[in-house]
């Protein structure tokens, strides 16, 4: 275990992979800042998993659909670096904080897109951006992706155009961030068993048994195997990959 007691900020990590990222830091001897859109009761069962795993944890309530709150946040999180853990930046930007929804492009309309445009991509832009006085130098920045930038589900267009521009912005970040001595990666999950998007794969037996059968491995990823990615990805072992996309999916599609 790395007894550093580093301080991460997780967005979304109330729940789904965002709270295992949580736990997985927290096991590696980190403290964590976790956020939640509205159900603060899911956020504080994260804060004592996380507590259970080793790390101190505060909750601070995030809405990306809404940008207007994002300097507003900033101050939380510097009150809360302060309070809470006695200092003044923070380590390790996980941008996990998403919405889920399979929307035809037929049928898509433009409420639909700006609001996966802001959580997905405008908010990660500017939270990062509004991140760096208070980020360390030699920290690391996690961006969250999706298997479907590489391979196409039907549904899913203005999810994974949001997250193709994720892609390209990570590599803008490790190119103008390096001065500092900052590394920004991308963790694209493949099919993951959560409660993301209304748990579609946990509630369709079908479904998952058809995804299972695409992986080699067959089966569909659990919080855990995209967790210990993270928080692998925010460790001294990690410190050359830089610029990556790295896909946690089983090999699925491959």
């Amino acid at each position: 275990m790395e007894n550093t007691h580093k301080i991460a900020l997780v967005t979304g990590g109330s729940r789904g992979l965002g709270r295992d990222m949580a736990i997985s830091l927290a096991r590696k001897g980190h403290n964590v800042i976790i956020t939640y859109a509205g159900n603060k009761a899911e956020a504080d069962n994260t804060i004592k998993l996380v507590e259970e795993a080793g790390g101190k944890c505060a909750a601070l309530q995030l809405e990306l659909k809404d940008l207007s709150g994002l300097d507003k946040f900033i101050v939380s999180v510097k009150t809360t670096l302060k309070e809470k853990f006695n200092a003044e930046k923070f380590d390790f930007l996980i941008n996990n904080a998403g919405m889920g929804g399979s929307i035809p492009f037929t049928t898509a309309t433009e409420k639909d897109f700006d609001e996966f445009l802001n959580v997905h991509f405008k908010g990660v832009y500017f939270l990062t951006q509004k991140s760096l006085p208070i980020l360390n130098d030699g920290a690391r920045i996690i961006n969250l992706s999706t298997g479907t930038t590489r391979f196409t589900n039907p549904g899913y267009s203005i999810y994974a155009s949001m997250k193709g521009g994720i892609e390209v912005f990570t590599k803008y970040l490790a190119k103008e961030l390096g001065a500092r001595g900052i590394n920004a990666n991308v963790v694209a999950p493949g099919p993951v068993e959560t409660d993301f998007n209304n748990a579609t794969i946990r509630n369709n037996p079908q479904l998952k048994t058809a995804l299972s059968n695409l992986s080699p491995l067959g089966r569909v990823g659990q919080a855990d195997d995209i967790g210990s990615v993270v928080a692998f990805l925010c460790s001294e072992d990690a410190k050359w990959i830089n610029g990556q996309r790295i896909e946690v999916s089983g090999g699925i599609n491959v």
